[in-house]
């Protein structure tokens, strides 16, 4: 799903304009980056959670010239998914199997 089918379902659910579903997806979205940004967590129960990871800056070596080179410290975001998401994900995965890609090959006489 990318963030136009998002709000697009979100506008059909609670029976809104478009462009309405489109403040709000982008008001949330902008909060929990603005959130991000500050360093803190954001917990969505039953969904996951979000996090700033901190990583130290070091040395290490150029894929193509094999040059030593210096890799700056950095700060990534990083999702936690709650247990009751992976739960209801497993749940549907097992009362609606996937087919594995040697079910979906056709014989040929």
């Amino acid at each position: 799903m990318v963030k136009s089918e998002l709000i697009q379902q979100l506008s059909e659910q609670a029976n809104i304009q478009p462009k309405i579903a489109e403040i709000a997806v982008n008001t949330v979205f902008d909060a929990m980056i603005d959130a991000l940004i500050k360093g803190e967590g954001i917990e969505i129960r039953g969904f996951g959670s979000f996090k700033v990871r901190e990583y130290r800056g070091r040395t290490g070596n150029h894929p193509r010239t094999g040059s030593v080179i210096t890799i700056e410290p950095k700060r990534r975001p990083f999702f936690k998914v709650g247990k009751e998401l992976k739960d209801r994900i497993n749940h549907q995965a097992v009362t609606q199997p996937q087919k594995s890609p040697q079910d979906q090959q056709v014989e040929t006489p």
